[in-house]
């Protein structure tokens, strides 16, 4: 019988490999996950090394001096973070030879946040309390004492190490404004509104994230997913979503690339409160999915930006797991139409030129191969969609577009 060849098969060498890897081994070859502290199978420590986007088995190597504990350190301004002690256990990889890299665990590990990152011996960020450089992020955290909020805060920085692991990944820049880069760095303020009080807006100003942590309540989560229409309401998603916001600042605004970002997404200048206020009473536009890949989206350039930016998020890092786990879009048995230049050029604007070794397409295609096997598999267990969006040409031209930003933006 002759082979019979996929017309969109593609060299196994040739696919990427994951940007930021999510499959792992212990060293007693049993598998580990991108959130485990400890191994399962033999009881190895585990610890995520971020610069080399590996998940370790550890064997101790020693102790070192710890500095007086400060409560000014970086982590909350409401709740105090736990005190260093006299001695800090170093950790390096099992089996690695004695010149190996040494690590700290981070504080946060026995915590409610239950932080698995390392802290390298030496990192000069890491402050007092050896905090790794996804919670030296978190600025404020909700009273720790009032019901439910460490719950709360065990999601969030769940969610938040997912997310700040693919920024690295994607090699952009991830500084905390606290010790860092105070200039241009960001932070995350975890708030909780009081009984009777206002309630907590989640939102970005000038290198700040405020979260409702409300929102790692499943309950509350589902009712506003309900009630605003928003099919795709998460933890990670919000968290995605308002970096958008700041590395809209960052990248795009400061980066020198409004005048092209506007071409595409509209002008900022637009009355953001008044456009808000127009959407929540009137909503979006019968023909928003022509034109954006959310209805939010649609309620102003700066909401589209960050929906856009978000989206992209979700697909880079979703085929990362995939590929870590030998899936991949490109080897499954559905087929689309494939998107290209050409597919989506806007007759309006100058021909598309794609900057060269511009891989975006094959990233598009790969993921709507693999989320239309993905949307089966979820009908196969009765549950929503797991990709409930269709994509436009100008959708697509946005998402190429943080794309190029991203790619521009990444350090050597």
């Amino acid at each position: 019988m002759a082979n019979i060849t996929s017309p969109h098969a593609v060299r196994a060498d040739l696919v990427p490999q994951p940007t930021t890897p999510r499959a792992f081994n212990c060293r007693c070859g049993r598998p580990i996950f991108f959130r485990n502290s400890e191994c399962l199978g033999c009881g190895a420590a585990l610890g995520y090394e971020a610069a080399r986007q590996r998940l370790l088995p550890l064997e101790t190597a020693g102790n070192a001096a710890a500095s007086a504990p400060s409560n000014t350190a970086a982590g909350s301004t409401v709740a105090e973070l736990p005190s260093a002690s006299s001695r800090v256990p170093l950790w390096r990889e099992a089996g690695a030879a004695e010149s190996a890299p040494r690590y700290r665990r981070c504080s946060n590990l026995d915590t409610a946040a239950g932080c698995n990152w390392l802290v390298a011996e030496f990192d000069p960020h890491a402050g007092t309390l050896a905090l790794c450089r996804c919670c030296r992020l978190t600025r404020t955290l909700p009273d720790l004492s009032v019901s439910q909020n460490a719950l709360w805060w065990n999601r969030i920085e769940l969610a938040k190490r997912r997310l700040v692991s693919s920024l690295i990944g994607l090699q952009l820049p991830v500084q905390s404004k606290m010790g860092e880069d105070l200039a241009r760095g960001f932070v995350f303020d975890l708030l909780r509104a009081a009984p009777g009080g206002p309630p907590v807006v989640t939102g970005h100003d000038d290198g700040v994230i405020t979260i409702d942590v409300e929102e790692a309540d499943d309950a509350t989560r589902e009712h506003r997913r309900s009630h605003l229409g928003e099919p795709y309401r998460t933890l990670l998603g919000h968290l995605r979503h308002e970096t958008g916001h700041y590395y809209w600042q960052r990248l795009v605004k400061e980066g020198g690339l409004l005048e092209p970002w506007r071409s595409l997404f509209g002008d900022e200048r637009l009355d953001y409160l008044a456009a808000l206020q127009q959407h929540y009473v009137s909503g979006p536009p019968g023909n928003w999915g022509e034109y954006f890949v959310s209805a939010y989206a649609s309620c102003h350039p700066w909401e589209d930006w960050a929906e856009t930016w978000a989206h992209y998020l979700h697909m880079v890092d979703t085929l990362d797991t995939a590929r870590s786990f030998g899936l991949d879009g490109e080897h499954v048995e559905l087929h689309y139409e494939r998107f290209s230049a050409e597919t989506v050029a806007d007759p309006l604007q100058h021909p598309d030129a794609a900057a060269a070794g511009d891989n975006f397409f094959f990233v598009l295609n790969s993921w709507m191969e693999l989320t239309g096997v993905l949307n089966e598999l979820s009908h196969s267990m009765g549950v929503h969609d797991f990709y409930p969006f269709v994509l436009s040409a100008p959708a697509v031209r946005k998402l190429r577009f943080v794309h190029r930003v991203v790619s521009a933006a990444a350090k050597p």
